[in-house]
């Protein structure tokens, strides 16, 4: 059993009593400074961990509240108030969307004191927003390839933090596509000095994680006008015998370069009809296969632009 929470006698140092206080409770949780009293019945049922602590006897000078056991938690209050309100809330894992920071709590002390139902609606719900799949990540892009979260309450620098906290917990398979929510949400300076979030606090990113966003922005960037990716069509073309119109074709892929390299971001995974005025029909058709099949191949070798692996199939968690 992990010494993190064991039971231990509390220190001689005020004490706050949370409002996630039950009368009847058997156990009274402390972090930090906040005690919980909640019940051990209802922990067990969730939770191997407390379910083989409750089945130990209490040693001689366990210090107790009210007749109740204390076990004190080397967590955050915040991290533990997060996941006792998800385990006594009935209605918490129907809502719509779940702030960040308790998907973050219930993901950090669901895998340390294995609540595992817990656990996996918080992976499910970050793994939603960054998915797997390209037809997954199609099924969340909005009107003009625009994308808000829907499973988890959008912030300021939520790109930034969905990254940190899929890192933070090895679940290696929502890295490619927070990597590449990052460098298509953020400029070079918001990448290098954060982002503030609305509670005063900044979004940020190591430097070593930093130095992985860079060099797959500018990977990616260079890679979508190669052959065989999404814009490699408006600098290698071998269609010209079934193209009608040569020359207004040509000219329409110049400037479909010259505007989506202004645009200095990588857009390989865009939704795009392929309707350019200027094409003929055979061209259109043909550059809208040729997009689709470009969108495929970006997204297959995703974990490679970010060093994360040469493939998706290389990648798995470690919860």
């Amino acid at each position: 059993m992990s010494t993190s929470a064991k039971r231990q006698r509390t220190e001689d140092a005020p004490i706050t009593r949370s409002e996630i206080w039950y009368q009847d409770g058997s156990v009274v949780l402390q972090a930090q400074d906040t005690q919980f009293r909640v019940h051990f019945s209802v922990l067990s049922q969730q939770s191997s961990f407390f379910r083989e602590m409750h089945g130990l006897p209490q040693p001689p000078d366990q210090p107790t509240v009210e007749g109740c056991p204390v076990v004190e938690m080397q967590d955050d209050v915040s991290d533990v108030k997060h996941l006792l309100t998800a385990v006594y809330d009935p209605t918490f894992m129907a809502e719509t969307a779940v702030p960040l920071p308790q998907i973050a709590s219930l993901i950090r002390l669901g895998r340390k004191y294995d609540f595992k139902k817990l656990l996996d609606f918080a992976v499910g719900r970050l793994m939603f927003e960054n998915p797997t799949t390209l037809a997954e990540y199609n099924a969340l892009l909005g009107p003009d390839n625009t994308y808000t979260p829907t499973r988890i309450v959008h912030h300021a620098g939520i790109a930034f933090d969905m990254l940190t906290l899929a890192r933070e917990n090895n679940i290696v398979t929502a890295l490619p596509c927070a990597y590449y929510r990052v460098v298509v949400s953020s400029d070079r300076a918001a990448l290098f000095d954060g982002i503030p979030r609305g509670d005063g606090t900044v979004a940020a990113l190591p430097q070593a994680v930093q130095r992985q966003c860079v060099l797959g922005y500018d990977g990616l960037l260079k890679a979508q006008f190669r052959k065989g990716y999404p814009f490699g069509w408006v600098t290698v073309w071998d269609f010209e015998e079934e193209c009608e119109c040569p020359d207004e074709c040509s000219h329409t892929r110049t400037r479909e370069f010259a505007k989506t390299s202004a645009l200095r971001k990588p857009r390989v995974f865009i939704l795009q009809n392929a309707n350019f005025a200027g094409l003929c029909t055979e061209c259109k058709e043909r550059t809208a296969d040729l997009m689709q099949e470009g969108r495929k191949k970006a997204w297959d070798e995703l974990p490679s632009f970010f060093s994360l692996a040469s493939s998706w199939n290389e990648l798995k968690n470690d919860l």
